[in-house]
């Protein structure tokens, strides 16, 4: 079939809350715009159990966040659920060539908000009792978690050490476990971890996550003596990192940080003309009010360049 030929000024990839953000202020400025989302509307939001940190809402299912998002971008905005895109390439216009499953788009513009997932540990309950006591963001869900409640954080590099420590500023009373001899974190944050006496077992591995409704436990092995101890808490932060969704990047040939996230300016531009990134996927702090205003930035500034496209100006 001769794939359907659409010609949009902008076109999204990621229907989260970059994605849909931008899509509602790019077509507010006159930027006509396509959202693609290659699987679900709403993005790892969608599957958050309660959020209680965005502004307007004292404690909102994520999902049902994600459905107000989405309804209102898409009183503005084309958006398209479960279109992947498989190929995108500038030809000699200037003008960008995207490919999906469904149809060819020719754009202006481009916005990568494709996000990054929270790595999973693998451990025995660990799925069982995601959003019931297990978590991948202390910022998000370390509230629950004050007034002196057991906790544990698994990881021994930088995350992990900031998400103990703020854990611990919150009132939770913090372990950190790590499978090695010792920790991957910075010195500073190391120092920190001594300053505010937060437990730290090393050569330490979670073997299982206990539970009924909630977690009640976590069974931890020695990974030197072989010793194993069952000890009570109520959550557990897995704190092991992200991996970027940057397969789009790396087509383009955008600019990517060693860990895998899109570089981007002030304005949320790339170092290609044209092409921009919003939320997870650009690395820094992942909330959802930032992603939000991300979004906004980079639509303002595609406004701006689509307008006068500041490269023209440096190619005279």
């Amino acid at each position: 079939m001769i794939p359907e030929k659409i010609e949009k000024d902008l076109l999204v990839t990621g229907a989260g809350p970059a994605g849909l953000t931008a899509a509602i202020y790019a077509e507010r400025s006159g930027i006509k715009c396509v959202v693609l989302e290659k699987a679900g509307i709403g993005g790892q939001v969608s599957i958050t159990p309660v959020v209680e940190n965005y502004p307007g809402f004292e404690r909102i299912e994520g999902g049902k966040l994600m459905d107000l998002m989405a309804k209102q971008a898409a009183l503005y905005a084309d958006i398209h659920e479960n279109e992947e895109v498989l190929d995108i390439n500038r030809n000699s216009d200037g003008f960008f060539v995207v490919t999906t499953d469904r149809a060819e788009y020719m754009v202006k513009a481009v916005l990568l908000a494709t996000g990054a997932v929270s790595k999973k540990a693998g451990i025995p309950g660990e799925k069982d009792f995601q959003g019931r006591g297990v978590s991948y963001c202390a910022a998000c869900d370390g509230f629950f978690f004050r007034d002196s409640k057991k906790v544990i954080v698994v990881g021994g590099g930088n995350t992990a050490v900031t998400d103990a420590l703020y854990l611990k500023n919150i009132g939770a009373d913090v372990t950190l476990v790590h499978r090695r001899d010792k920790l991957r974190a910075e010195k500073f944050l190391r120092q920190g971890l001594a300053d505010n006496k937060i437990r730290v077992l090393l050569n330490s591995m979670v073997k299982e996550i206990l539970g009924d409704d909630l977690v009640t436990g976590v069974v931890v092995e020695n990974t030197a003596d072989g010793a194993v101890t069952t000890i009570p808490v109520d959550g557990v932060f897995i704190a092991i990192g992200s991996s970027p969704d940057n397969a789009l990047a790396g087509k383009l040939g955008v600019a990517i940080s060693d860990e895998g996230y899109i570089k981007v300016d002030a304005g949320q531009r790339t170092d290609i003309p044209g092409v921009y990134a919003a939320g997870d996927i650009t690395g820094g702090v992942k909330q959802i009010v930032t992603a939000v205003s991300q979004g906004a930035v980079a639509a303002m500034s595609i406004f701006e360049d689509i307008s006068n496209p500041y490269w023209k100006e440096k190619e005279v």
